[in-house]
């Protein structure tokens, strides 16, 4: 795998596509791998002289995107914009307490069961808010489902099929709000065409701020990881 050389080294992974006419870089907010896409034809030569041009850009990317935190106890988590910290706590079910979420089990496995938690919350509080939105319309939705996406915070199917980031659950309850609204506003327009805008400023006036901030800060989202601790994750 080519790479380029510096502090810290950065492997580029080639990809060759007949649809390529241009190379192009990505880089995945998801593991933070850099991708080059390029001509079938083209030399790879070539291909790692435009990423060596690119350098300053992709380190740049790099630099920007958030930590990866391992989730568990003591751990401090937005749940609803708001910092809970995770603790031990008894019995069977998860539970707030103040400005802690109290967590039963083994400490390895708080970051799955906080996320476990998270995910029921959110869909509870995203049905919620299509179920508002859709009876506004007079529009009903088929299924809503949740996924721990990258690329967009939400989705509706021609068939009427919501989809949300269950993430959405840690950010400020006006941001879900929006981003219901902005999903159940596709079942009268499947686009994002003037007319589209009007009927989420039907549903939700106030979206511009909300917007805002999924754009500013809502990368940061993604820095939580809720997977069991391991030995090598200690």
């Amino acid at each position: 795998m080519p790479v380029l050389l510096g502090q810290p080294p950065v492997e580029i992974t080639l990809r060759r596509s007949a649809r390529t006419r241009r190379f192009s870089l990505r880089i995945s907010r998801l593991d933070g791998r850099v991708t080059l896409s390029m001509p079938l034809r083209a030399r790879e030569s070539e291909a790692l002289r435009f990423a060596s041009e690119q350098e300053g850009w992709i380190r740049k990317q790099l630099a920007a995107m958030p930590s990866r935190e391992m989730v568990s106890f003591g751990s401090q988590i937005p749940i609803e914009g708001r910092l809970c910290r995770l603790e031990p706590g008894t019995g069977r079910s998860v539970r707030f307490e103040g400005d802690s979420l109290l967590l039963p089990g083994h400490a390895d496995q708080a970051g799955v069961r906080a996320g476990a938690f998270l995910k029921v919350f959110a869909r509870n509080r995203l049905a919620a808010a299509c179920d508002r939105y859709s009876a506004i319309l007079g529009l009903p939705y088929t299924r809503l489902t949740l996924r721990d996406t990258r690329s967009r915070w939400g989705s509706c199917a021609h068939d009427g099929a919501l989809m949300f980031s269950w993430r959405l659950i840690m950010a400020p309850p006006r941001v879900l709000d929006y981003v219901a609204a902005h999903e159940v506003a596709h079942l009268a327009e499947m686009n994002h065409s003037p007319a589209f805008w009007s009927v989420v400023e039907r549903l939700y006036p106030h979206w511009k701020p909300q917007r805002a901030w999924l754009h500013d800060q809502g990368q940061a989202l993604h820095g939580y990881h809720f997977g069991p601790v391991t030995s090598s994750e200690d």
